[in-house]
């Protein structure tokens, strides 16, 4: 895993209305002043073939930097607590979650979005994911 410690922004800053957070959803943008930091799976890395890459996908979503994003921090659901969320990019959804202690860990990227279904579905495995983070 890859631990990432990260520069919050201040509380009024994610509530402005401005061209890096038009498609953040609202309750990403609540939370979003109280991440404490963020964790990068080795299979979240593995699914871009390039760390340099999935990377780049990191910052732009923690800084929510959504200009060549489709959708940025859509809410899926709650799993035990863990809040699931997704950003869509050239056909590419990733999957992160903030977890209990405030972390966002980015779990997967998928390319189909059958397969992402598939991922979503399959919350024992989700479940699984964050017990080894």
């Amino acid at each position: 895993m890859t631990k990432i410690s990260i520069a919050n922004p201040p509380r009024s800053s994610c509530s402005l209305a401005k061209q890096q957070c038009l498609n953040c959803h609202s309750q990403f943008r609540e939370i979003r002043p109280l991440v404490t930091g963020a964790v990068i799976t080795h299979r979240f890395i593995k699914d871009f073939r390039d760390a340099e890459e999935a990377k780049a996908n990191v910052n732009a979503i923690l800084e929510c930097s959504n200009l060549d994003y489709h959708e940025m921090h859509k809410f899926e659901e709650n799993i035990d607590g863990n809040l699931v969320f997704r950003a869509k990019k050239d056909g590419v959804h990733l999957v992160y979650v903030l977890d209990k202690s405030m972390r966002i860990i980015f779990l997967r990227a998928f390319r189909s979005f059958s397969e992402y279904g598939k991922f979503l579905s399959n919350k024992k495995e989700i479940r699984k994911i964050l017990a080894r983070v």
